[in-house]
C-alpha cells in the first residue's frame, strides 16, 4: 500500500475569517534573520558569529520538515518515499511520544512538493481548519512487513544520560582532564538536537506569520549559547523588528503605512497584546503544543506551554532584545576557550546533582548566576582566560554599537580584535581552584561583577548579589536565600578536600570481573559524598570532616572486598 500523509487536523467549531487568515501561512515570504554586519562577515580565525550561526539554521529549519511515524517504519521504504519529492540532505530519527523523523530538503521547492501529496483528512462529525503545518503524519509503509523490518538507523538521543550512569562512565576515564571533557561530550546539545530546536521555532513562526508575515521566531539563551544541556527548555524570541519600523530610516517624501496596530499605553501592553494573540492561536491551532501558559503579567511576559512531538517545554517571549544580547556574550565567551564551556558544564552538572539549581522556581541559584560566576572566576585568573565586558565593549567598532532600553550593550563582535593571554592552566587546576574561590569568597560585603572583572561592594541587602550584565542595576541572583548560598559555600569547600584526595585513578580504572570505584570529578557527583547541609547559622567550616575520611576508607575497603573475591 503507497505511503500517505495525513496534516495534523485542527479543532474548531466554525471555520470562519480565522481560517481564511490561517490560510496565508503557505505564500508568506521567507526572510533571512537579522541585518546585522556580522551575519554576513566571513569567518575568520575558524569563529562564526552567532548571528551567522542562527541564520544558517534558520534556513535549513525553513527546508524541513517533521514526520511522525509509525515504530517500525522501514527506512528504506521511508526514505525512497520522502526522496520522491526532491533531493534529502539529511535526516534522522528519534522518540516523543511516538517515533518521528526530521527530514531537511535540497530547497523549499521539495517541502512545496511534497504538500501536494498531503491530505486533509475528512471527518463528518468534526469541524477542520485547513493549516498545512510541516507537522505530518506518516500513515504506513506496507505495514504488513513493518514488524520484520525495523528502522536500521540510530535513534538519536534527545535528553541527557542519567547521572548514575555519568558517574560510570567518568571513572573509566584516565584523569580529570578527561572526565570534564567526557562529562561535557555526555550532556552537550547534539547537532540533530540543535537543528530539532530551529525547526519547532519555524514551525511556530507558521503560525506567529499569519499575523505578522514578516516576523522570526529564533531560539535564544541555552539552545543556542553553546551551553545548553540535552532536555534543556526552549527558549523563543518574537522578533518584529522588520515589521516595527525599529530600524527604519524616515523617508524624505512618499508614503507613510497607516500603522498596523491600535495605540496602546505601553510597549509592554503592545507586547502583553501580541502574545495573548499568539498565545490563543497555539492553543487552539498548534499541532503538538499542549499546556498552553499565557504569563503576561511576569517581568518579562511570556508564553509557555510543551511541545510534544519534540518534547521541548518551551517559552516564547517578545521584545526581550537584552536577552538576546547575553545569548550572544555567552556564546562569544564560550568560543574564545574551550575551558569555559567546559567548565560550565562541569560546575551545572556538579550543582543539580546536589540540588544547588532547581527546574523548580525558588530560593536556588540559577544556572545563569551559575555561568557568571564562572566567568568571573576565569577573569580573575592570573593572567585572566578571558576579557572583561568593558574590554570587549572597548573594542567595538561603530557597527557593534548596542543600546537597548537605555541599556549600553555594546561589544566586539570581530573575534580578531580580541587578543588573548597566555593561561596554560588544565581543567583539573581550574576546576579545584574554583571550589577554593567560591569557599573563601566574601560574599556578605562583595559583589560579583563581569563588567569589571573585579569583586565590588555590594549596593543592596542580599545573600548573593550578581550584577546583570547588560541591566546593572538588577541582580540576577536576587532570588537566592541564606541557606542556598550557605550550602552553595559547604559544597565548595568538601568538594575542593574531595577533589585533591582523588585526583589519580588508582583505584577507579577496574579490569573485567572487577567493580569501578567513583574517583576524581565522579566523586563529587555522588550524593552520599557531601552531606546535605541544613539551615544553620554561619561558621568557618573544615577543609575536611571526619565523616567524609570514613566514607573513602569504607569505599576503599569495600573494593579491596570486591577484587579478593
Amino acid at each position: 500500500m503507497a505511503a500517505s500523509f495525513t496534516v495534523c487536523r485542527l479543532h474548531m467549531i466554525g471555520r470562519g475569517s480565522l481560517a481564511k487568515c490561517l490560510q496565508k501561512v503557505d505564500t508568506f515570504l521567507h526572510r533571512n534573520i537579522g541585518t546585522n554586519v556580522v551575519a554576513v562577515q566571513e569567518e575568520k580565525n575558524g569563529f562564526k558569529s552567532l548571528y551567522a550561526v542562527q541564520a544558517e539554521r534558520q534556513e535549513q529549519a525553513e527546508r524541513s520538515v517533521l514526520i511522525s511515524c509509525h515504530s517500525r517504519t522501514n527506512e528504506k521504504k521511508f526514505l525512497k518515499h520522502m526522496s520522491k519529492h526532491g533531493d534529502i540532505k539529511k535526516y534522522f530519527f528519534y522518540e516523543s511520544y511516538g517515533m518521528y523523523a526530521v527530514v531537511e530538503y535540497a530547497n523549499q521547492e521539495s517541502v512545496a512538493s511534497l504538500f501536494e501529496g498531503t491530505a486533509i483528512p475528512s471527518i463528518s462529525h468534526e469541524s477542520l481548519v485547513p493549516f498545512k503545518s510541516r507537522l505530518l503524519s506518516l500513515r504506513s509503509l506496507d505495514s504488513a512487513d513493518l514488524p520484520n523490518q525495523p528502522s536500521g538507523k540510530k535513534r538519536q538521543a534527545q535528553t541527557s544520560i542519567p547521572i548514575n550512569e555519568l558517574i560510570q562512565r567518568l571513572a573509566k576515564e584516565e584523569s580529570i582532564d578527561q572526565q570534564i571533557t567526557s562529562l561535557t561530550e555526555a550532556y552537550q546539545l547534539t547537532e540533530e538536537n540543535c537543528r530539532l530546536r530551529f525547526l519547532v521555532c519555524s514551525l511556530l513562526k507558521d503560525i506567529a506569520a499569519a499575523f505578522f508575515p514578516e516576523c522570526t521566531i529564533k531560539p535564544f539563551g541555552s539552545s543556542v549559547n553553546g551551553f545548553g544541556k540535552l532536555g534543556c527548555d526552549l527558549d523563543m524570541f518574537l522578533d518584529l523588528d522588520s515589521i516595527s519600523g525599529r530600524n527604519a530610516t524616515m523617508p524624505k517624501s512618499g508614503l507613510l503605512l497607516e500603522y498596523q496596530m491600535k495605540r496602546a499605553n505601553s510597549e509592554r501592553n503592545v507586547t502583553q497584546n501580541i502574545l495573548s494573540v499568539i498565545g490563543e492561536c497555539v492553543d487552539q491551532f498548534g499541532p503538538g503544543c499542549v499546556g498552553v501558559q499565557k504569563i503576561l503579567n511576569a517581568r518579562c511576559p511570556l508564553v509557555r506551554f510543551a511541545h510534544q512531538p519534540s518534547g521541548f517545554q518551551c517559552d516564547l517571549t517578545a521584545n526581550n532584545r537584552v536577552a538576546m544580547k547575553s545569548t550572544e556574550l555567552l556564546y562569544l565567551y564560550g568560543e574564545l576557550d574551550p575551558r569555559v564551556r567546559h567548565l560550565v558544564f562541569t560546575v551545572r552538572c556538579w550543582a543539580r546533582a546536589h540540588s544547588i539549581t532547581s527546574s523548580i522556581p525558588g530560593a536556588w541559584i540559577s544556572n545563569f548566576s551559575l555561568t557568571v560566576m564562572v566567568l568571573f572566576f576565569l577573569q580573575r585568573r592570573s593572567p585572566p582566560i578571558i576579557p572583561t565586558l568593558d574590554h570587549l565593549r572597548d573594542l567595538a567598532g561603530p557597527e557593534d554599537k548596542s543600546v537597548i532600553e537605555d541599556n549600553d550593550c555594546t561589544f566586539v563582535s570581530d573575534f580578531t580584535k580580541i587578543q588573548l593571554e597566555s593561561n596554560t592552566e588544565t581543567l583539573e587546576q581550574l576546576l579545584c581552584e574554583f571550589f577554593e574561590f567560591y569557599a573563601a569568597f566574601s560574599f556578605r560585603t562583595r559583589s560579583i561583577n563581569i563588567r569589571k572583572g573585579k569583586e565590588q561592594n555590594k549596593p543592596e541587602v542580599a545573600p548573593l548579589h550578581i550584577q546583570n550584565p547588560f541591566e546593572t542595576t538588577l541582580n540576577v541572583s536576587k532570588n537566592v536565600n541564606a541557606t542556598q548560598l550557605d550550602r552553595f559555600v559547604a559544597l565548595c569547600q568538601e568538594s575542593s578536600w574531595l577533589l585533591q584526595q582523588n585526583k589519580t585513578a588508582q583505584s577507579g580504572v577496574g579490569t573485567k570481573g572487577k567493580a569501578i570505584t567513583p574517583w576524581g570529578l565522579s566523586t563529587l557527583l555522588l550524593p552520599s559524598q557531601v552531606a546535605a547541609i541544613k539551615s544553620r547559622k554561619r561558621r568557618k567550616w573544615e577543609p575536611a570532616s571526619e565523616r567524609i575520611k570514613s566514607l573513602l576508607e569504607s569505599l576503599k575497603d569495600n573494593n579491596n572486598q570486591q577484587n579478593k573475591s
